[in-house]
Parts: C-alpha cells; sequence; structure tokens
C-alpha cells in the first residue's frame, strides 16, 4: 500500500508541472469511435506518445494536448475532453489502481501497415481496407510476388481477407467460372504462377502462405478475416501433398490420401480438421462448419457473439484485441463466420464465442516472435454480404463494435518492433 501511495504521489507531482492531456473517451457517449483510432495514429505519426487505457471508459485514449491534436478530433467529429494535469493523473491513478481491472499500455510508434489485396478488380470489398480508409490511416497494397520476395519485412502488420491460399479460386467455379472477373482471377493467377516459377496456382499460393507465416515467426503481426483465416492454416498443412482438383491444378489430379498426409504441426491456429476437396461445393473444409452458414439455419435477430474479459494488468494483449464499448456484438457472416472450438490449437487464445455453441468467432495466438488474430466473418455491418453487393458506407456506422475489433488490431503493434527477416 505504502508502494502505491508513493507511486500515485510521484505521478500526480510529475503531471503537476506538465501539459495539458487529451482524452479521447471510447464509451457510448463518443461521436465517432472509427475515426477516433484515426485521431490516435495521427498522433503517433507526429511522433506523441499515446496512452491506451485498458479497459477505462471503453478503452479510450490519453495523449498530450495539442491545438493541432483538438482540430483533427473536431475536423474527424470525434468527441474528447481537454484535461488539466492533476486531472489527468487522478485517472490514471484510477486505471492503475490494484482493484480495477485496467491498466495503461503505451504506444510508441505508428505501425506500418499492409494489406494484402489483388491488383485486379473484384466485385466485392475489404472490411479493413474501408476501416482504413474511414479512419484516415494510410496503408500500402501488396500481393503475391511482393510476399515472396521478402517486402512485407518493411511492414509491421499485415492483413488478409477473403483471399484463398488453397489456389481454388475462393471455390467460386460452380456459380461464377463463366463470370468475367472470375476469367480475369484466373488468368492473372495463372501468368503469375508461371512467372514465379510454379507449376501451377496452388502450388504458388502454398508457397505464399509459407512466407506469410514465416514473416509472423520472425516478428511480424498477421491479422486475418473471413476465408483467408481458414485457407491458410490449410495450405500450410498441404506444403507437401497435392489436394486440389485438376480445374484449379491445370490437370494435377489430387492425392488419393490427401487428407491423411496433411502435416496439422505446420498450421498456426487450426488442427484435425477435415478438407473438403469436391470442387463444387462452395466450402473449404469443416473447420467452418458450412450448415452453419445456410441463412435458413440463422436468425440475424438474435445472432451475436460474446467477447470474453481479460486481466487487463496481467493478460494486456488479450485485453487490447478486445476494446470495446459493448461485451455482446451482432454476429456477421463471411465464406468462414466462425471456427469450430474442437478444431482449435491448445495454445489458442478465444477472445469471443457465439454463446452455447461450439462457434468461435475470434482467436489469437503466438508464433515465434510474432503473433496472429483471425476474425471470422466478412463485413461487421453486413449480416450476409454477398458477391457484387455494394461496399459498406461506414458513416453510417461509426460506433460499429464489429469494425472497433478490426482497429484495435491496428493500433496492436504500435508498442512493439518491427519484423526482422533473416
Amino acid at each position: 500500500m505504502k508502494k502505491l501511495i508513493f507511486c500515485l504521489m510521484l505521478l500526480v507531482t510529475v503531471n503537476a508541472f506538465g501539459q495539458d492531456k487529451l482524452l479521447i473517451y471510447m464509451d457510448m457517449k463518443q461521436t465517432n469511435d472509427l475515426k477516433a483510432y484515426g485521431v490516435a495514429y495521427f498522433a503517433l505519426q507526429r511522433g506523441l506518445e499515446v496512452d491506451w487505457l485498458l479497459n477505462y471508459r471503453g478503452g479510450s485514449f490519453m495523449m498530450d494536448y495539442s491545438d493541432e491534436l483538438a482540430t483533427q478530433c473536431m475536423l474527424r467529429d470525434v468527441a474528447y475532453d481537454k484535461l488539466s494535469a492533476t486531472q489527468a493523473a487522478q485517472i490514471y491513478a484510477v486505471v492503475q489502481s490494484p482493484d480495477k481491472n485496467m491498466d495503461v499500455v503505451r504506444l510508441e510508434k505508428a505501425p506500418k501497415i499492409a494489406v494484402y489485396i489483388p491488383p485486379n478488380y473484384r466485385p466485392w470489398d475489404d472490411a479493413v481496407t474501408l476501416a482504413l480508409q474511414y479512419a484516415q490511416i494510410p496503408y500500402t497494397q501488396v500481393w503475391d510476388r511482393q510476399v515472396l520476395d521478402g517486402d512485407i519485412y518493411k511492414y509491421d502488420w499485415l492483413h488478409l481477407h477473403h483471399e484463398d491460399f488453397t489456389g481454388q479460386y475462393g471455390k467460386f467455379y460452380a456459380a461464377f467460372h463463366n463470370a468475367p472477373w472470375y476469367i480475369e482471377e484466373v488468368a492473372m493467377d495463372e501468368k503469375e504462377a508461371k512467372e514465379l516459377g510454379y507449376k501451377n496456382v496452388p502450388d504458388e499460393k502454398k508457397a505464399v502462405a509459407q512466407a506469410i507465416k514465416n514473416y509472423v515467426g520472425h516478428g511480424g503481426f498477421l491479422f486475418a478475416m473471413c476465408s483467408a483465416t481458414e485457407t491458410l492454416d490449410i495450405a500450410l498443412a498441404a506444403q507437401h501433398v497435392d489436394i486440389t482438383s485438376p480445374i484449379f491444378s491445370g490437370g494435377v489430379p489430387p492425392d488419393p490420401n490427401a487428407q491423411a498426409k496433411l502435416d496439422y504441426s505446420n498450421c498456426l491456429a487450426f488442427q484435425n480438421f477435415k478438407i473438403i476437396e469436391n470442387p463444387y461445393v462452395y466450402a473449404f473444409s469443416n473447420i467452418n462448419d458450412p450448415q452453419n452458414d445456410m441463412v435458413q439455419f440463422r436468425d440475424p435477430a438474435t445472432d451475436y457473439f460474446t467477447l470474453f474479459q481479460f486481466s487487463a494488468k496481467y493478460d494486456p494483449v488479450p485485453t487490447m484485441l478486445t476494446q470495446d464499448q459493448v461485451n455482446v456484438v451482432h454476429n456477421f457472416m463471411g465464406q468462414t463466420t466462425s471456427f469450430k472450438k474442437s478444431l482449435l490449437k491448445p495454445a489458442d487464445i478465444i477472445l469471443a464465442q457465439k454463446n452455447g455453441t461450439d462457434e468461435v468467432k475470434y482467436i489469437h495466438g503466438d508464433f515465434g516472435k510474432g503473433t496472429w488474430t483471425f476474425l471470422g466473418g466478412h463485413d461487421p455491418e453486413a449480416y450476409e454480404h454477398l458477391v457484387g453487393d455494394p461496399p459498406t458506407n461506414l458513416s453510417l456506422h461509426k460506433d460499429s463494435p464489429g469494425y472497433r475489433l478490426i482497429l484495435n488490431n491496428v493500433l496492436f503493434p504500435a508498442a512493439q518492433r518491427k519484423p526482422q527477416k533473416t
């Protein structure tokens, strides 16, 4: 107790002679939750330190006050309070109190962000690029060549979305093989695979998946959504076995014993899953139960998942990743909506799950010096997002709890170091 009192007195003394603080609160009173992350990123870009107050008013941000930051808040419709040094010290004392499930994480740098996006147009959008654009957070687009050449080591954070690392073009063959966008994608991917020296697209995509795993092992931060979560691990498990139909592999037949030859030890998140080899079935494996993704088996009005609560002082990473103004979030579907709990690896940290089911929505884990985080579903504000649907207008969803989960991941590496290629 004496040590705590001394620390609090020291904190108040230091701040009494310091400058004013700017508090961006993130509870239900915030006017634009998503752009608040952009203001925090803006401050980091200018060399300012940002304190993330975990579990304080929804995961608030505290930084030194400046007229420039206040102007940015006003321009972006982000609510904030200007605090005296003494007022700020009082908040820090509450957050760091041992009887409160709160803590302070200092963000010190603006993470460099790469998003894995195909160079050609596709008839769907990516929730993460929508979030980054709306929050005014810069990112760089990368694709297979940049991944295989090691360019991703320039970036702290890499995002994957609805890509298919098994090389089966999203398993859209049955419904869209005559669509111009599908034909263009096949031609582009086959050309790229040939130029890079691979016999077919599945082999090239498996090499990309392994390169992404290596990036994580060397300290990279990986965030994936939708089908990229599932197909990345399938591709890693199938590094030494052909699993795809000749339709996708240029005539190369799959190994008849492909399932038995999968190497789950090479996966990041999943184990013991069964692949779906039929090229006409719009599903990759039983990681995501295909029946669970049929609309007739779900009621949007009652479909929610719950964020787990962690100890801010002892488990700061999962606490950061689950900061939100609510702990029950409206569900959203995708080609990979959720993950079957029984197929997770024992070390996986479950961040969110649908109550009363084995549907896990949000998971996190470590690999080597880096981390990975997987979130099921395609778009947090489009319950059933179909091919060709227009992009979500985030100005209509400024307080989206689902999109906040995405932006938690963007700021997560801000206190971390850049991955190092060896």
